[in-house]
This record gives structure tokens, sequence and C-alpha cells, in this order.
């Protein structure tokens, strides 16, 4: 068994077909037999069903497949690594955060980056938090950028953002002149809210009291809908400061703490500590403990204050 003869037979399992997998392989389908057939032979099984108009696993094949995918995975990962010694960072680097993460939290860290290691190149993927989490439990993540808490056994978590979640209105909105709003107050007013996440969860959970007389009035995948229709007069919602404060500066929205208690957002960078990690993703988390080193160093601790699990 070498890795020639398992590259053959996952090319074959994926496709479904020995000739396609053949014309991916730049191989001729004879040859790709071949090395199925030496499989077979030393496994003592049929790794395949030819039977039908597809070549489909047979359960002995299936047992293989997930091996073979995990060696091949590690032969990778070990020439990788030599090949990456005492050289400059170089590649990709495939990072998965949701959008208002991209647009708010990540460009300062991805400038700074791309300053010190112009070479790597960055693939962001997009998407809600659970799944981002999959694909780095999967594999085709290095990084990911998700909501905290998260509770996995194989994953590394780096906390590297937190910030108050506040009752956001249009400018003109009659709440727009208190100084602090209630969750009695809240409730009483036309809602926008978070159609998913861990923020539309802690915001359930504020308003359990009140759900008798809530006025939803839409709910919203995308935290830049969210700022349009509010600035907008069709209602009002929670969300991060630092998500608001182009509006607000603009004088589009205003931003109001709720009274009584703050509500916090916490993001974490998030990778398997069980998996090879590359040079480009080391040193874009050694970026990501400098910034975080940086933000932290200059706050202090705020009394009275609770973060909403």
């Amino acid at each position: 068994m070498d890795y020639d003869q398992l590259a053959s037979f996952l090319e074959v399992a994926k496709l479904q077909s020995f000739s396609r997998a053949a014309e991916k392989m730049f191989r001729t389908q004879p040859a790709i037999s071949a090395q199925v057939r030496l499989l077979e032979q030393e496994c003592g099984e049929k790794l395949f069903d030819r039977s039908g108009k597809k070549v489909l696993l047979t359960p002995a094949g299936e047992i293989l497949n997930r091996y073979a995918e995990k060696l091949l995975g590690l032969h990778k990962e070990a020439l990788q690594a030599i090949a990456e010694l005492n050289q400059t960072p170089r590649g990709k680097l495939y990072i998965g955060a949701n959008e208002a993460t991209c647009l708010y939290v990540l460009p300062k860290t991805f400038a700074r980056f791309k300053q010190l290691y112009p070479l790597v190149q960055i693939s962001i993927y997009r998407n809600f938090s659970h799944k981002i989490l999959q694909k780095v439990q999967e594999g085709a993540l290095d990084l990911g950028i998700v909501t905290l808490p998260l509770t996995a056994n194989n994953l590394e978590v780096i906390p590297v953002f937190r910030d108050e979640v506040q009752v956001v209105v249009p400018k003109s909105h009659p709440l727009a002149k208190h100084k602090s709003v209630t969750v009695e107050e809240l409730a009483h007013h036309p809602l926008i809210l978070p159609k998913t996440g861990h923020t539309r969860v802690v915001i359930d959970r504020l308003l359990r009291a009140h759900r008798d007389h809530l006025q939803i009035s839409m709910e919203l995948a995308s935290v830049e809908t969210i700022k349009k229709f509010v600035g907008a007069g069709l209602g009002i919602s929670l969300i991060s400061r630092t998500y608001a404060q182009p509006e607000v500066a603009a004088g589009v929205l205003k931003l109001i703490p709720l009274e009584g208690q703050k509500l916090y957002r916490e993001l974490g960078l998030v990778y398997r500590r069980d998996r090879y990690l590359s040079l480009p993703t080391k040193v874009f988390i050694e970026v990501v403990r400098e910034s975080t080193k940086t933000s932290n160093s200059g706050s202090s601790s705020t009394t009275n204050t609770v973060t909403i699990r």
C-alpha cells in the first residue's frame, strides 16, 4: 500500500468512475484499475462495487476511504512542514468569519498581517459561527473567528474581541434623547432582530419576561441590513457598538446603553489543536495574539457589568 495507490483509490471513490479518475490524474484507466486491484489484494476485500452505472464503495472501501484521507493528509502536512523550514511564510491561508466580523473586526489585523507577510494569500469563508466551526473541524479552514462561548475539546480558543451590545435607534426616535433604556421600554417598540445566532439567543433571554407583548417587526440575517432598516425608521434593535459606529458618526443612528445591565458580544479565534498548523497559520495566530495584547493593555475593567451567555 503506497501513497500513489491511495491517491488513485480516493479519486475513483470521489468521482465514482475509473475513467474519470484516470482522466483527472492524467493516467490510463488500466493503470488506475491495476493500482486499485493491488489495494484489494492487500486488503483481502473488494473495495468497489462495479455492478451499476456508478462505481460505489463497498463497506471495506468505506473504511479504507476514511483512513486513506487521513494518511494522505498527514503525508502532505509532513512535506509542507519540511518545506517550510527557514522559509518566508507564503501560500494560502483559509479563514472563516461572518460578514460583520470581516467588516468591523478584521481589517486592521489583516492590514498588519499583509504588511508583515505580503506573500501569504488570504481566502475568507463567510458564514455563521456554527458553519465555520464545522469547516474548522473538517479541516477545510485553517482558522475560524466565531462567537463565544463554545465547547469543543479539540479546539484552541483565543479571545480576540469583546464589545458592548447596545440599543440602536434612528436619530429622530423618541428614545434617542434617553441616556439609557430599560428592557421594559425596549419591549414596547417595534424590534428588528437578528434571525439566528448567539446574539439572538441573548436578546431572547433578555426579553423573555416581556415576550407576551413584544413587537418583533422584522428578523434579518445581516447586520448591515438591520442598520439600514433601523435607519429607515422600521424599528429599533440591539447591536454591538463597533458595528454601528459609522452610522453614529454620520448622524443617522444613535446608540443607547441598557439600564441596569450590560450585554457583551465576544469573539474568539479557533483552530484544531490536533492538526498540523502551516507556517502562514502560525504567524497569523501570532499577529492576532500581539494585537489582542495591545488592545487589552489600554483597557480597564468596568464594575457592575455582566456578560450574558
